[in-house]
């Protein structure tokens, strides 16, 4: 546990090295590599200033890793990444007007999610964390690679979702409702929201604990051992879809306003890396109105008496409402260890964690421990 601290240089470079690295490349490629609706959240300018930013990071980090001769490989990949992007352009890539393709992947929104997203958390688990856990935790890899696909494959994804809702949306046609909804300030079709959908999520959520095929694809995101902010990214694709399509139906079918629906976004965002970051923060009564830290731990806790409980990613009320809220009074007790109940049921991997749900309950020997 001790060493990856002692190479928090060297780690850092070679995450930014290899993030400036994949921004060049955004550079070169932004019809293919950036999503259009990511594009319209930040600026060129401040793409190039965050870029020069990563970059002088890198070599910084590394250098001082290499010259301290702590984990020299692994900074000098850092240093290697950056020199590479610099040759390749750096933050003086020029390109025309951006036109339109049929398809892109969403790299620019990988590239400023995850750094932002460690930016933030991985100095407030290290000083606020309930447990000391490296950032570099068994699991890592496999989780920042479903990170990179659930972020880069994004356009993919609201295709698969909006093919199916929009159908059955244009079926459940309320004109009234809709009328209704839209005429109330944004504030208000917002809360609205986030109890329609937490509530469409939650039936969905039970229902991957209860129905045996539905439960194999839960299980990879459960299969998580260690809680951090990055453990939440652990879905498999086709849990992503459903989900993202049980979400969505309701709030176009009773009609929000795009205000409220993209203010709904960004709290799913939000709150989906909170929920399962290693914060031992006591929030007091606020566990009670909102999903944090210690609420979803407990969901995910490894014993027998939470395998059906704490459902809901938003309001603890929903899961009032179900019958399946349950939380310790005492606030400093948190789950003493977490994963599946089986272990043996969940591999390690990416790839053959996608597989897993169809190989019908097969064991593996090496499991996700």
């Amino acid at each position: 546990m001790a060493r990856p601290h002692r190479s928090f240089f060297a780690y850092a470079s070679a995450l930014l090295g290899l993030l400036s690295l994949m921004a060049v490349a955004c550079f070169h490629f932004p019809e293919l590599l950036t999503s259009r609706e990511f594009r319209a959240v930040y600026n060129e300018q401040f793409a190039r200033h965050l870029l020069l930013v990563g970059l002088a990071a890198a070599f910084i980090l590394g250098t001082l890793a290499i010259l301290r001769d702590r984990n020299k490989r692994i900074a000098t990949i850092g240093v290697g990444s950056a020199t590479l992007a610099v040759l390749l352009g750096g933050t003086n890539v020029q390109f025309d007007a951006i036109g339109r393709t049929p398809y892109s992947l969403g790299l620019d929104w990988f590239v400023l999610s995850l750094f932002f997203s460690a930016l933030v958390f991985v100095p407030l688990e290290r000083y606020l964390g309930k447990r000391a856990l490296s950032p570099l935790r068994p699991g890592w890899r496999t989780d920042v690679a479903y990170f990179f696909m659930s972020h880069v494959l994004v356009q993919f994804i609201l295709i698969l979702v909006t093919a199916s809702t929009s159908t059955i949306a244009g079926l459940a046609a309320f004109p009234s409702l809709k009328a209704a909804i839209q005429s109330l300030p944004v504030w208000a079709q917002f809360l609205i929201a986030v109890f329609v959908a937490d509530m469409a999520q939650a039936l969905l959520h039970r229902a991957y604990h209860n129905v045996p095929w539905l439960w194999r694809f839960h299980a990879v995101h459960h299969s998580s051992r260690h809680m951090d902010w990055l453990a939440g990214s652990r879905i498999h694709f086709i849990e992503i879809v459903m989900t993202r399509s049980a979400v969505l139906l309701p709030l176009l079918v009773l009609g929000f306003s795009t205000p409220a629906v993209n203010a709904y976004v960004i709290l799913v965002g939000l709150q989906a890396v909170l929920a399962h970051a290693n914060l031992g923060i006591r929030f007091g009564w606020l566990e009670y109105l909102v999903v944090l830290p210690r609420y979803h731990h407990w969901h995910h806790a490894r014993q027998k008496e939470y395998i059906d409980v704490n459902y809901a990613i938003h309001l603890p009320l929903v899961d009032m409402l179900m019958g399946t809220f349950k939380l310790p009074r005492d606030q400093a007790q948190w789950p003493q260890e977490y994963g599946v109940m089986k272990l043996e049921t969940v591999p390690k991997g990416i790839v053959r964690q996608h597989v897993m749900p169809f190989q019908g309950g097969r064991r593996f020997d090496d499991y996700v421990d």
